[in-house]
């Protein structure tokens, strides 16, 4: 079975120094089931392609599948006496290459790179091609579990047999993925997803898995749109260990209603109003804490009236602070908030009271779960859109998939985001130097860094842009909360 990684990024054959193999030598490894073996198909400076083929002897398979441990063993695929000799594992990606794939790339996984530190925390254009995939449940389920993490996904079925289409297509899909993404990103997905598209493994599912799962999927599973699916797939429908996972990734779900240990810069500082941004005690602190978040919402009530929305989208809803807000201005008649985490969707369901809401207000308001980085339809055909510090606890390299869902398939008229101002940060005391107002956020851009990313979506999109800033005005370092206004360009 084969999987290859190619990139263009330049110098192209900087991808060795990531996975650890030099390009001009093939590297040999012993598995439990065979052999696999990295070589470079292509290596120039414009591309280069790093191919691992793992090559399986079915006696050591069939032996390796007879060490499971007692009766709870899950049934591999073909467990009849002959298929423990003849059967696809040797040709079909599965578990088998994801092991492999662990034992031959480790430091990559972990995203270490001695010779390119850098270039191992950057996204760079990559191409993954699995020729032959085992897919239960169809192409689609690639693109479902794939997609939202930022690749484009080309799933080709593969025939029954090419000279007979009649018979159809069979279990198998060719997979290529393209996307701009950090290695150790992509090879963290291609560890889960495989066995997922499979839906079997070739071991005995130990308690252990789970430990595994959350590991390789800490940056992105927790707010998956197919987070149960994966979760359960991947610990072969077990479902203590599927349950226990998910509970876990429940306690890593941000909303916008931190924990008493975790409380955000933003509620335990000023913005200004204090001198320096020091944190204060007592009843000043009391007084100070819900400042900038207030004017916050302050200001994104004042762009959706500027832009006369009556049907908003609060996007990354949390727990409701803003949907409180709209709900209370009665110029808004269909109020919609989303969020990936349930337990946020029950807070702002509290917070808004809506089993005491009398009817006619209780119309107004929807709460969708639903996924940033995951186009949905229901999203489709409303005037204005809020993503209130929602981007910062994106990934970067999952950027792009929440702006096509956002501006490119919803593609509302007018899109407030707020994000915080990474500059502003020397003004907090109590915040040390390269730390983030929040433990959930995955960045936190300069004034220049958001006017560029406002720029780009803007030019790709369509839309028009008028930048400002929350709280009060530093001279030197800007307002402590960024906000722009994008005016879709044929709205008029």
């Amino acid at each position: 079975m084969l999987l290859t990684l190619t990139t263009t990024h330049r110098p192209a054959t900087d991808l060795g120094h990531l996975l650890v193999k030099h390009p001009d030598r093939t590297h040999s490894f012993d598995v439990p089931v065979g052999t696999a073996h990295v070589f470079y198909p292509e290596s120039g400076e414009q591309r280069c392609t790093a191919a691992l083929l793992l090559d399986v002897d079915p006696l050591r398979l069939a032996g390796a599948r007879g060490k499971g441990r007692g009766r709870q063993q899950a049934p591999a695929p073909d467990s009849f006496t002959l298929g423990r000799y003849v059967n696809d594992r040797p040709y079909a990606a599965s578990s088998l290459l994801s092991s492999a794939l662990s034992r031959v790339y480790r430091s990559a996984l972990r995203g270490e790179s001695r010779d390119r530190p850098e270039l191992a925390r950057t996204p760079i254009p990559l191409e993954v091609r699995v020729p032959v995939l085992r897919c239960r449940g169809g192409a689609d389920v690639a693109v479902r579990v794939f997609g939202p993490l930022g690749w484009a996904v080309t799933a080709t079925p593969i025939p029954l047999d090419e000279r007979h289409p009649e018979w159809g297509d069979s279990r198998y899909v060719d997979l290529t993925l393209t996307g701009t993404v950090r290695v150790s990103d992509a090879l963290n997905h291609l560890y889960v997803l495989l066995p997922v598209l499979d839906d079997a493994k070739h071991y005995w599912v130990a308690p252990d898995e789970v430990d595994k799962l959350l590991r390789a999927g800490e940056s992105w599973l927790a707010d998956h749109p197919e987070r149960d699916l994966i979760t359960r797939r991947y610990l072969a429908h077990r479902r203590t260990l599927a349950g226990l996972a998910l509970a876990r990734l429940a306690e890593r779900q941000p909303t916008d209603e931190p924990a008493a240990d975790e409380t955000t810069m933003d509620e335990t500082t000023g913005d200004g109003a204090s001198g320096n941004g020091a944190a204060v005690g007592g009843g000043q602190a009391a007084a100070v804490r819900a400042s900038l978040a207030a004017r916050r919402r302050e200001a994104v009530l004042g762009a959706l009236v500027e832009a006369d929305a009556s049907r908003v989208l609060d996007l990354g809803c949390g727990g409701g602070a803003l949907l409180a807000t709209l709900v209370g201005d009665r110029r808004f008649t269909e109020i919609v908030g989303t969020d990936v985490s349930t337990h946020a969707l029950a807070l702002a369901a509290r917070r808004l009271r809506l089993d005491r809401l009398p009817e006619r207000q209780r119309g107004r308001i929807r709460l969708w779960q639903s996924a940033l980085t995951y186009r949905d339809d229901r999203l489709l055909g409303y005037d204005a859109a809020v993503l209130m510090e929602v981007i910062e606890h994106v990934d970067p390299p999952r950027l792009p998939a929440l702006e096509d869902a956002v501006f490119g398939h919803a593609r509302p008229a007018t899109v407030v985001v707020t994000t915080p101002n990474a500059e502003y940060n020397v003004r907090y005391e109590g915040l040390p130097a390269g730390r983030f107002r929040h433990p959930d956020h995955r960045f936190e851009w300069t004034r220049a860094q958001f006017a560029g990313w406002v720029s780009r979506v803007s030019a790709t999109y369509g839309y028009t842009a008028a930048t400002s800033g929350v709280g009060d005005d530093d001279p030197e370092v800007g307002a402590p909360t960024q906000l722009v206004v994008l005016t879709r360009k044929e709205h008029p």
